[in-house]
């Protein structure tokens, strides 16, 4: 079973996270903050991972720590659950258009964290959501799960439709990366021989 479980707490948050790699994508996310629940929910949704997520933090302050440590954990489970990656694509793209925005989006699960990020949020809330948060997150996921993750809006000026694009966008690719390579289930995707 491709699955995980990871619990984090801090000074500042108390984080838990379940994934099932090989789900359907049904999650049961509760942050607090009602946006980044809607943009987990996406990513869930549309990668066919399945997460639980329970996170409480110092939102009195802001939502910056509960959005980031959300990230770490995520990433830290995905790790977790791919194991040794034997056996997976290891890659994923997408382009993804939701009304003006596109969002193109390719990845690898490498264990070699790096984050290019070209996303323009024209407005610096989304609701009462800061916009800034949605580059947060994805530094978090993709330091702790190791990824390798170019983000790119090729176009859009609404900041909720660029921002759900994103996630969409990470969810697909995700969903590609994680996949069983039906003809090499049995070795690690790397000449290397190990990731």
């Amino acid at each position: 079973m491709r699955t995980a479980k990871i619990s984090r707490k801090t000074a500042e948050t108390d984080i838990s996270v379940e994934v099932n790699l090989d789900g359907t994508g049904t999650y049961d996310i509760q942050t607090g903050i009602g946006f980044f629940d809607h943009m987990l929910d996406q990513l869930a949704r549309h990668s066919l991972i399945d997460m639980t997520i329970r996170a409480t933090g110092d939102t009195h302050i802001d939502d910056h720590h509960t959005v980031e440590d959300t990230g770490i954990a995520l990433g830290q489970a995905l790790t977790q659950a791919l194991g040794d990656k034997k056996g997976i694509c290891r890659y994923g793209e997408c382009h993804l258009p939701m009304d003006d925005a596109q969002v193109r989006c390719a990845l690898d699960l490498s264990a070699r964290p790096f984050l290019i990020w070209n996303l323009d949020l024209p407005t610096p809330k989304i609701g009462t959501f800061d916009t800034e948060l949605v580059r947060e997150f994805f530094q978090a996921l993709s330091t702790h799960g190791g990824i390798t993750l170019h983000i790119d809006q090729l176009h859009g000026f609404n900041s909720h439709h660029i921002a759900e694009a994103a996630f969409k966008a990470v969810a697909r690719a995700l969903r590609c990366a994680v996949e069983t390579d039906p003809r090499k289930a049995d070795a690690i995707p790397s000449t290397k021989g190990a990731l």
